[in-house]
């Protein structure tokens, strides 16, 4: 039985609900390893046409990973680690039917990512996402190269860099947010378009997100490749752990 995500089937959608609420639904690896178990059960059930992910709660979606796992992350797992989000990632890209997100809040980091690696995304004036990795020492290497395929150079690098989270205005005028509501209202719109997805062809729709997924597999790789190399030279000097170390002082928390 899942722990850290609750399960549902709603006709034929599946809804999986990210239920660490406390946590601000960020993600270690157990609840990782439970929700790829989901997503691939739902993917080879034939009575789901489509899937719906959403956070639990009215502040995050998911707050990306869990630093207290991240900070005592030793450089000499990284191949392991990096193995763990590839996986993560390639169910999510090998998905045969639609994924709808829906951002109930925030999105950051990994979860920003893993919100991008969706198909549709509906949203409310309080969701916001970004990549701000950076401001806990951790350089960033699959969230630009999602983000370069949705948005261009130019504003991967200022995302990036300056770690900034983006308000649901600027993610929906520049398509990240494919529908803006009402916070109530964002989870019977993802049911809405979840349902018509369920009821298009379903061969069509399987080739469809095949093609997608071909179309973005080299750089997939290329980006864990990348990713192995510089997490080891990152975590390897230190400079993670101490600015998430300076992350729970200012908010009055100590990490082990």
């Amino acid at each position: 039985m899942a722990k850290h995500i609750i399960l549902e089937a709603n006709g034929n959608v599946g809804v999986v609900t990210l239920n660490r609420p406390e946590k601000l639904n960020a993600w270690n690896t157990d609840m990782r390893n439970e929700i790829i178990a989901a997503l691939t059960n739902f993917n080879a059930d034939p009575a789901v046409g489509a899937i719906v992910m959403t956070g639990a709660g009215e502040r995050a979606f998911c707050a990306g990973q869990d630093l207290e796992e991240a900070h005592g992350f030793d450089p000499a797992r990284v191949n392991e680690w990096m193995s763990e989000w590839e996986n993560y990632y390639a169910v999510l890209r090998g998905l045969s039917k639609p994924l709808v997100i829906a951002l109930n809040g925030t999105a950051a980091g990994s979860a920003f990512q893993v919100a991008l690696l969706g198909d549709i995304r509906v949203g409310h004036a309080g969701s916001r996402m970004g990549q701000p990795e950076i401001n806990a020492g951790i350089p960033s290497v699959t969230g630009p190269w999602i983000m370069k395929q949705m948005l261009g150079l130019s504003r991967t690098i200022e995302l990036t860099l300056t770690g900034r989270m983006m308000e649901a205005e600027e993610c929906h005028r520049i398509g990240l947010i494919h529908h803006l509501v009402a916070a109530d209202q964002v989870m019977p719109k993802a049911m809405e378009i979840a349902r018509d997805l369920a009821a298009k062809p379903p061969v069509a729709m399987r080739l469809d997100k095949q093609r997608f997924c071909e179309m973005s597999e080299s750089g997939f790789h290329e980006a864990i490749s990348a990713g192995r190399r510089i997490q080891v030279e990152a975590y390897s000097t230190g400079e993670p752990a101490r600015m998430m170390e300076e992350f729970f002082r200012k908010r009055g928390r100590s990490i082990a």
